[in-house]
């Protein structure tokens, strides 16, 4: 069914088909009193009511017109990090972070990414699969039209290949649109502990080829990080993943500065992603390359570690993008709205960077930004009615869900 959607109070929209960087993130098309037209699941129309008489001729017989009452209408959000495939939780942590445990001290001792991947093993691809609904479900509801979903729990070939199975489901049976990306590279697992070389063998000879042939994965990222893969070691694995057709990514500079980001560069990922103690030459690299920032203010927070330095980055012309990281253990909560008031307000982004971050930018990082994004003709009809008069309102009435209607594909949810 097409859809006309008139009274809007204010539309909020960054605009074009690449990602925004510099002043330009801050920049957005503000049309009051406006109107939308779709037809096939696609914008046809964007533009003040009545000020052009085709905003009338696209109503055919079968549209439905949305009065949205005077509020505010962005595009779709796009969270462009998430670990959205995992078995069981984590909240048996909790008493070692209060206790001052650190991130890497949980992984050395057995837990965190370790422990997530024993429960993912053991659980079956429907258990994964109907877990992974009810999150996007809940993420739907809160204004997310198009995720990313990592695999990365699973640490051998079978049960990374399961997860990514799952995800590929998952994108088929419910709404939102699901991008894929292989993670091997998230941790060694128990079995390779004295071994590092041996898993990286793994990841190259037999994990990557086996993505490949059934197309699992647009993307290949992994974890550079202390204790975890090294900048050497993270180029290797990337520069394989190139040759199987999976673009790279990269979790950079999230503990320590290891030079990630600088990494990320070399590489020429498409982003790179944390970055709290990226170095200011690795930011100044970034840049050169046009690699995007995929920030992660949610997991500072829950982490209680300083948060990334958004300012310097957008000061510097990279292309910021923010997301949940939603994951069992250093980020165990999917609210976008959340993380968009943290980012404003840990990070000083500006209401307008932060809609540009979850919107155009996020598609940019996960190769979207053509068809997802943005409110354009010719782009997906994937738009938020919020419950808002203006875009400042969302970010001051943080801990509530504003939406009010949610259309995915020109369909309301």
């Amino acid at each position: 069914m097409d859809l006309l959607l008139t009274n809007i109070g204010l539309l909020a929209t960054p605009r074009g088909t690449t990602a925004q960087k510099g002043s330009a993130q801050g920049k957005l098309s503000l049309i009051p009193n406006a109107t939308v037209g779709i037809k096939d699941g696609r914008i046809i129309y964007v533009g003040e009511q009545g000020s052009d008489t085709s905003a009338t001729q696209i109503t055919v017989t079968a549209a439905q017109t949305i009065d949205c009452g005077g509020r505010l209408v962005t595009p779709g959000l796009v969270d462009a990090h998430t670990h959205l495939v995992f078995g069981g939780w984590r909240q048996n942590e909790l008493k070692q972070k209060l206790e001052g445990a650190s991130y890497i001290d949980i992984l050395k001792s057995g837990g965190g990414i370790l422990n997530t991947v024993e429960h993912t093993r053991t659980a079956s691809e429907t258990e994964l699969t109907e877990k992974g609904k009810a999150h996007l479900k809940e993420m739907l509801e809160l204004g997310v039209t198009t995720c990313e979903a990592k695999s990365g729990y699973g640490l051998t070939t079978e049960d990374e290949l399961k997860q990514l199975r799952v995800i590929q489901t998952l994108d088929k049976e419910q709404p939102v649109d699901i991008v894929p990306t292989f993670m091997g590279a998230h941790a060694i697992p128990k079995e390779f502990t004295d071994n590092r070389t041996g898993y990286i063998d793994l990841i190259i000879s037999e994990m990557l080829p086996a993505v490949a042939k059934e197309q699992l994965a647009e993307f290949c990222d992994m974890f550079c990080e202390t204790a975890v893969f090294t900048p050497e070691e993270s180029y290797r694995i990337l520069t394989e993943a190139k040759k199987y057709g999976l673009a790279p990514k990269m979790h950079a500079d999230e503990i320590d500065p290891i030079g990630g980001a600088e990494t990320a560069a070399q590489i020429k990922a498409i982003s790179a992603e944390h970055l709290i103690q990226a170095s200011d030459d690795g930011i100044q690299k970034l840049a050169k390359e046009n690699v995007i920032a995929v920030l992660l203010p949610a997991t500072s927070f829950y982490l209680d570690k300083p948060y990334a330095r958004a300012r310097d980055m957008i000061k510097a012309s990279v292309a910021v993008a923010i997301a949940t990281d939603f994951n069992p253990g250093s980020s165990p909560s999917l609210n976008i709205q959340l993380t968009m008031n943290i980012a404003c307000l840990k990070y000083k982004m500006t209401p307008a960077e932060v809609l540009t971050a979850v919107t155009l930018n996020g598609a940019a990082a996960i190769n979207r930004a053509k068809t997802h994004g943005s409110i354009e003709p010719g782009k997906k009809a994937d738009i938020v009615i919020w419950d808002a008069p203006d875009l400042d309102f969302i970010f001051y009435r943080y801990g509530s869900n504003l939406t009010h209607t949610v259309i995915k594909n020109g369909v309301v949810n």
